[in-house]
Formats: C-alpha cells, sequence, structure tokens
C-alpha cells in the first residue's frame, strides 16, 4: 500500500467533530459547526470561536456542546478560528443562560448578548486588496481615472480599510468604485478580525544592561560631563531604581511619563537613541492595586445576633430576609458575612441596584477587602468590563460589587449573593431582551452554584416579604438604628392650606423654607427628593391651551432649562425651546409642573447663600460624575442636593440633617398596582437619608392630601400595618404574589394594524386559558413610542396550580400564528415575565 493511501486511511479514521455554538443573535436555536482537524485540541465547552453566519457576517460565540453529530437540516459551516485556550464561560453560567431563555421567553443569543461584555466579541471590518490574477495590462476592462488610482495604490498595500481608501480617493461613498472593480476581477473584499478588548500598556524606560557591567556607569558619566541635561535623566533614573542596592530593580524600570514630567524629552530620545537607555512597554492593569492597609469590621451585641440568626437560618434555607429599618448597620452585617464566606475559599456577588450607590460603599469595602474586590457596571469602558471579567477567571477578583449585569460574569465558586436593596425596580431590565430581575436570577443561581442568598432592605417588597412570612425564606429584623442615631421626626406641609394662606413660594412651602434656613444656619446639610428630572414636565400655551408634544411618542416634551431644549424621556427627541405657540402664534408660553432643574434654580433664588447641586441622569452622564458629587457633598461643599430616586438608596452622610419631600400625591396616584408600595419604598428610604448619627434629623413631605393612612405609616415607619393592608387588596384583586403576571405588547406603525394583532391575539388565548386570565387589549397610558403604537395584555396566572411552561408555550404558539398572517406580519410581539 502506497504512502498516499495509507494518509488517506489514516484521515477518514479520524473522527469528526462538531460543535453546537450559541451566537450574540436573536435566533432561537443554536447552529452546528464543523471542527477542521487542526482545531480539535482546543475545542472545549465555554471557549470562544469566530464563525461565519450568512454570507458575509463573522460572529464571536461560545461553544456550548462538542460532539459528533453533523446538523440534518443544513451543511455544517467550519469554524475559522478557536480564541481562547481555557474557557471564558463555565458550565453554571451556560445552565444559567438557558434558563433565562426559557423564564423569560427570549432567545439564548439575547441572553449572550447582555452577559458577555463587548470587548470580548470579536469585530470585522472589510478589507480591499488586489485579486491574485489580475493583470491590469491584460485585462479585457477600461478603467476609470479613480480605479486606476486605488489599483495604483493597492499594489504598493497588501490590503486597505474601506476608510483607508475613502481618505486616500478623498471620496465619501467608494462602494460604486469598489463594485466595478469586483466585476472586473481586478480586487477581492474581505473581512479582517479585530479583536475589541486592548489591553492597557505603559511605556517605560530602563538602563541598557550593558551598564550594569562594574565601572561602564562611571565611563557613561564621563561623557556626559558637558550634557547636563541628559546626565540629570540618568541622575533621575539612578534616584528611582537604585541598581546599586539590586540589579533585578532595573527590569522593570519606571515609567517614561514619569521621566518626561520634569525632565528633557529632547535627551531621553538622544539617551535611548545611543544606547544607554532602552524603551519597552509593559501590560498593566486598569485596576492597579491598592497598598492601603484593611481593617477588619467590628459587629454590636445587635449586630452580631442577627448574623448568628442568618447564619442558623441558612442551615435549613437557601434564602434569607434581613428587614433592618434605615441607618440599622445591615452593611456591617453584609461585610462580615463577607470576611467568613472569603475565609472559607467562596466567592461573593453583592449586587446593588443604582451605580450611585457604589461610589460609597466600593470605600467602605476597600478599607476590609483590598484588592479581593472587583467593581462591575455600566458606566466602565468595554476594555474595564473585559478586565474585571478576566479578573473574576483568574481568582484576582473574589467579591464583586456591581449591578445587575454582574450576575453574567464567570463565578465557578460562589459562596453567597447579596442583594442589597432588594425591592428596587432597577434589578429588572425592562428594554431590550432579557427582560430579566437579577433579583430573582440570583435565588435561582443557588441552585446551580449552591450558594445562599441573602435579601436586604428597609422596605422589603411586599413579594420577598409574603414569602418570608410563609417561612419560604428565613426572616430577621432589625429594628433599631447603629449607635445612638435615632429615626427623624416628620412633618407633614399641608400645600392646599398652605396655597389658600399665600405661604407658598414658588413650589416650597413655609414650613419646608424655614426648616431649610435653619439647616443653612447649623451648618447642617439637606435633601430635597423629587422623582422629575428636567426643569418641567411640560409647557402650555396660556392662549389655546396648546402642549408640544413629541414627534414619535405619544407624550408631552420636558422642558430642559439648562439647556433650552424640549426633550423626549422615551426616545430622545430634541427640539429648541419655541418663542411662540406653534399652534396659534402667541408668547404667553407657561412651564407646567415641576422638575429637578425647577427646584434646583428655585433654592438658588430663595436662598441665595446655599450652594446647591442637582443629581439626577442629566447630571451624572459622564463616567466620574456620582463620585463627584457624592465627594463634594460628603465634603460639605454642597450644602442641599436636589435628586431624584438616586438620592433615595444607600447613602450614608454625616451632617445630612433634613430631607425634603415633593410631589407625594403623584407617586400615590400613578396608575399601577403597585404605586402605594413604591411610595412607601422611596418616601421611607429618602427620609432614612436624615439624622443617621447622633442628632435626631427631620423630613418634611409636602402633600395634598395629608391625611392618607399611608402617609401615617411613612410617619410611623410603621412597614408592618402598610404590609398587612396591601397584601389584603393584592389577595382580593389577584395580583402578586397570589398570582404571576405576563405582559404581552403589541407593536405596529400602524395604528389599526396594532389594534387588530392585539384583538386576534387576546381571542386567541381566551379561547385556551379562559378570559378570568387574559385582560385586554388595551392601550396603555403612553400608546406611542418611536413612532410604534403600542397595544398591551395583561396574563394573570394563579400560582402553584397551572403550568407556567404550558402557558408559554400557548402563548409562543399563538404570537407566531399572528406573525404568519400576511397583513399582520408586520407586528412585533414582546413578552415581559414578572413586568413590574
Amino acid at each position: 500500500m502506497s504512502q498516499l493511501e495509507l494518509n488517506s486511511n489514516a484521515e477518514e479514521a479520524r473522527h469528526t467533530y462538531f460543535v453546537d455554538v450559541i451566537l450574540p443573535v436573536p435566533i432561537p436555536k443554536m447552529f452546528t459547526y464543523r471542527c477542521p482537524f487542526d482545531l480539535e485540541d482546543f475545542l472545549q465547552i465555554g471557549v470562544r470561536v469566530i464563525v461565519q453566519f450568512g454570507h458575509r457576517k463573522v460572529l464571536t460565540g461560545i461553544i456550548s456542546k462538542v460532539h459528533e453529530r453533523p446538523p440534518e437540516k443544513y451543511e455544517a459551516k467550519y469554524i475559522l478560528d478557536v480564541l481562547d485556550q481555557s474557557p471564558v464561560v463555565f458550565p453554571q453560567q451556560l445552565k444559567m443562560f438557558q434558563w433565562i431563555a426559557e423564564y423569560y421567553m427570549c432567545t439564548l443569543g439575547e441572553v449572550l448578548n447582555v452577559a458577555l461584555p463587548s470587548g470580548l466579541k470579536l469585530s470585522s471590518e472589510s478589507h480591499v486588496q488586489i485579486h491574485p490574477d489580475f493583470d491590469m495590462y491584460e485585462s479585457v476592462y477600461d478603467f476609470s481615472g479613480k480605479e486606476e488610482l486605488l489599483i495604483e495604490i493597492l499594489n504598493k498595500n497588501e490590503s486597505l480599510s474601506y476608510s483607508d481608501i475613502s481618505k486616500t480617493l478623498q471620496q465619501k461613498n467608494i462602494f460604486s468604485i469598489l463594485k466595478s472593480l469586483v466585476q472586473k476581477d481586478a480586487i477581492i473584499i474581505y473581512e479582517e478580525i479585530r479583536e475589541k478588548y486592548k489591553p492597557k500598556k505603559e511605556k517605560r524606560i530602563r538602563l541598557n544592561s550593558e551598564y550594569l557591567k562594574e565601572g561602564a556607569l562611571e565611563t557613561v558619566f564621563e561623557s556626559l560631563s558637558k550634557k547636563p541635561k541628559q546626565e540629570e535623566v540618568l541622575l533621575f533614573y539612578l534616584q528611582q531604581v537604585p541598581i546599586y542596592k539590586q540589579t533585578k530593580l532595573n527590569e522593570q524600570g519606571i515609567p517614561k511619563s514619569l521621566l518626561a514630567a520634569d525632565l528633557s524629552t529632547s535627551a531621553i530620545k538622544t539617551l535611548t537613541k545611543n544606547g544607554v537607555l532602552e524603551e519597552f512597554e509593559i501590560t498593566i492593569s486598569r485596576f492597579p492595586d491598592d497598598d492601603q492597609e484593611t481593617k477588619p469590621v467590628h459587629l454590636t451585641e445587635i449586630q452580631e445576633n442577627a448574623k448568628s440568626d442568618i447564619i442558623e437560618n441558612f442551615k435549613t434555607k437557601d434564602t434569607v430576609l434581613l428587614h433592618g429599618i434605615t441607618g440599622s448597620g445591615k452593611t456591617e452585617i453584609y461585610i462580615s458575612l463577607i470576611e467568613d464566606a472569603l475565609a472559607g475559599g467562596s466567592q461573593v456577588l453583592y449586587l446593588l441596584p443604582e451605580i450611585a450607590l457604589t461610589t460609597q460603599i466600593v470605600t467602605r469595602l476597600k478599607k476590609v477587602f483590598g484588592n479581593k474586590l472587583g467593581v462591575y457596571h455600566s458606566k466602565f469602558s468595554d476594555n474595564e468590563r473585559v478586565e474585571v471579567w478576566n479578573g473574576v477567571l483568574s481568582g484576582r477578583y473574589q467579591l464583586v460589587l456591581g449591578v445587575r449585569s454582574s450576575i453574567f460574569l464567570p463565578f465557578d465558586n460562589l459562596g453567597l449573593i447579596l442583594v442589597d436593596e432588594e425591592h428596587e425596580s432597577s434589578y429588572k431590565q425592562y428594554d431590550p431582551a432579557p427582560r430579566y430581575n437579577a433579583r430573582d436570577v440570583a435565588l435561582y443561581m443557588t441552585s446551580i452554584h449552591h450558594c445562599k442568598v441573602l435579601l436586604g432592605s428597609a422596605t422589603p417588597s411586599l413579594e420577598s416579604f409574603y414569602q418570608a412570612k410563609s417561612e419560604k425564606y428565613g426572616l430577621i429584623t432589625l429594628s433599631k438604628r447603629y449607635g445612638n442615631a435615632t429615626l427623624p421626626d416628620f412633618i407633614v406641609a399641608d400645600m392646599i392650606k398652605e396655597a389658600n394662606k399665600k405661604l407658598l413660594k414658588g413650589e416650597f412651602s413655609s414650613v419646608l423654607l424655614k426648616e431649610l434656613q435653619t439647616s443653612l444656619d447649623n451648618d447642617e446639610q439637606a435633601i430635597i427628593f423629587q422623582n422629575r428630572r428636567g426643569y418641567s414636565p411640560y409647557i402650555s400655551c396660556q392662549q389655546c391651551s396648546h402642549i408640544p408634544k413629541c414627534t414619535n411618542c405619544a407624550v408631552s416634551l420636558t422642558y430642559h432649562q439648562f439647556k433650552k431644549e424640549l426633550i423626549c424621556h422615551y426616545c430622545g427627541y430634541k427640539e429648541k425651546m419655541p418663542n411662540a405657540c406653534e399652534a396659534c402664534g402667541s408668547t404667553s408660553l407657561q412651564t407646567i409642573g415641576i422638575g429637578t432643574e425647577k427646584l434646583e434654580e428655585e433654592i438658588v433664588l430663595l436662598l441665595p447663600d446655599s450652594k446647591v447641586q442637582r443629581m439626577d441622569l442629566d447630571t451624572t452622564r459622564s463616567k466620574n460624575s456620582y463620585e463627584r458629587i457624592l465627594k463634594d457633598f460628603e465634603n460639605k461643599d454642597i450644602d442641599i442636593l436636589v435628586g431624584t430616586q438616586m438620592v433615595s438608596k444607600g447613602l450614608d452622610f454625616d451632617h445630612v440633617n433634613l430631607v425634603g419631600i415633593f410631589d407625594i400625591d403623584r407617586m400615590l396616584h400613578f396608575p399601577d398596582f403597585r404605586s402605594y408600595e413604591r411610595t412607601f419604598q422611596l418616601a421611607t428610604q429618602v427620609s432614612g437619608r436624615s439624622g443617621r448619627r447622633e442628632k435626631k434629623g427631620k423630613v418634611v413631605i409636602q402633600s395634598k392630601a395629608p391625611d392618607l393612612v399611608i402617609i401615617k405609616d411613612i410617619i410611623e415607619n410603621n412597614f408592618t400595618a402598610f404590609y398587612e393592608r396591601e397584601i389584603n387588596e393584592r389577595e382580593i384583586h389577584r395580583f402578586p404574589p397570589f398570582t404571576r403576571l405576563i405582559s404581552v405588547m403589541i407593536k405596529n406603525k400602524d395604528v389599526q394594524l396594532a389594534r387588530r394583532a392585539a384583538q386576534r391575539l387576546s381571542n386567541l388565548l381566551i379561547e385556551q386559558l379562559g378570559s378570568q386570565r387574559v385582560l385586554g387589549p388595551q392601550e396603555p397610558v403612553i400608546n406611542r413610542i418611536r413612532n410604534e403604537y403600542l397595544m398591551e395584555l395583561l396574563i394573570k396566572l394563579e400560582r402553584g396550580t397551572i403550568d407556567l411552561k404550558k402557558v408559554k408555550s400557548i402563548l409562543q404558539s399563538a404570537a407566531n400564528e399572528i406573525l404568519e398572517e400576511k397583513d399582520l406580519k408586520s407586528s412585533r410581539i414582546i413578552f415581559d415575565i414578572d413586568p413590574y
């Protein structure tokens, strides 16, 4: 048998491997790819692969399965490359991705797209090169001047990107030229794959190792005797790197920026050119180690007892609810539990609802855990998020503090998850899919990581408290503030009486103004809470009552005075503040309602000696804006902080002794079955910022209905009475926790088609689920967003007696049936599980 035949038989005897790949695109199934023989050794579940998707797209996917079965319905394409030597996603994560996709009715690809940092996904850029068989002088085609110029340039370069060609030809639209050259077989267009993540590099300088030899440096200094600037550079280097003590210190050198800060850059260049100094690059972390000394936390007797009760409950339950009033010292208990978990070799995830909260808590945790702490949130750049991801993979970060997206990090030894302010709606992602709730995903993670979850809140969600009362969760209560601090005194300003007596100044009651002035006189600080940003919710013409609306959404435009713009808070549409009414031409335009911007302006006018700062989405868009504002407040560079719900959570300041609450009536009457719950939570939380030390604080609530029972509950901090009343209402009207809700939103650019699709879907669902479980269709309060008309169905499912998986299958089948109809297929149908 010939050698050729032997090789052929050996190739046939080898196994052909296939892999199922999760791609970051919204497709229902995974795709199967074939593995080239030379990449077989690198196949592992959880590694990234580059694959072709469609004709031109190149994507980064994750291997979820390795097998030997080719797909039946299509020819498997080959994997282009394997990117990792070891998994970047663990089996526990893949299991969680699958659960999220099934539970929240979305695709695995949508989950992966949210889970994986952008920096871990490759991108491709089209490049152009000369066709290898092309010879311009033998071609039968004629070429234009631009085409000849491009061919000439490409003959001198291996390849060029579209952007390079556009700059070279000084022409924005080059596609007609490229299309013509492709048809003439003159060029080839291909995709060049680029890694998005870029390690941070630092240029450093060191002494050439030749000059470490005995006597060599003396010779150099002799040659530099008449070159003082070069001599100064060399002396500075030797001061920073004392090689006479240990020559190995020279290997790391010093940052070039340190040399160039005060010394001659030309002298540095000359010394490098002459070989005395060497320039080199090293990869450095974007999160350098902090050498500060760590300090253990000490618990009071009450905190120690609470911690012991939590640990005792963890013996029989995976989830425990810590219900501690504001300022009761929950964070110290968290820290002590984290210390125990890390000492046992486990990883810990500490979830917070808002980026604003991380600023203060990071400082506290750094003092205890030092460089074991990693921070993960959306204000970080792609590269920074990849470094935290890799830090968890490598074991550098055993404790991660993060917002909802941090549940996707690659934990492989998770022992404890802390969900602080567990009631917060910020844990829920509303758009795009997956529309998950990080708190609920954390509860599921107990089953795959065999870890424990501690939920913490001064105002727990009614669902969590119900589960605790039903003994599904453990329940620990802290009813006293830490140390000598006590709960603040409440004053309710009756806004109707104030208006009748003409005591109002702008939007401020005389009561709140008096307390603000007292606070300033006593060198104390105040927080003003208004859960609406902008200057005014809308403007109105006093002559014809016209209100400017968004062109894309069925909402009025919010006036932002700082930019003199009307802005839609749903789609971002902007227009300049008009000088006259666009309907009648009158110049009598009036701002209606109040936002944080207007309150800030009024305080400056009413209390001109005060230093005022606003904290809302508009003032915290940049990366370090939260930190800067909170640091200024902590340093007492701000007297009065005006903010949205950002100021209501977890902030702990020594000198805040007054909180003012605006617009509580609007929050109470918002059309939502949770409006009372959310109002109680927000008002209690923001009130808890006042008087957190020895001096008793004050809270002023401005309301037109001061006698409401819920306001009494807030004043008395009576969560139990509030809970009992609300839970009875929920049971009567069949709302969570007694039922499970699924929102079905139908969207279409044609209002009639949206209504027809919604009615057809409703009829189909009523046939299978019954009219008691299907509510609607109805138009939501805002019935048009981004030029799409909205209709909504609400599915109410009793808990424990209905097969949720079967219901979801019915919903999906009904939606598919609607979208197959010719006139309705332009609709979009979106499912949101546990929407509120």
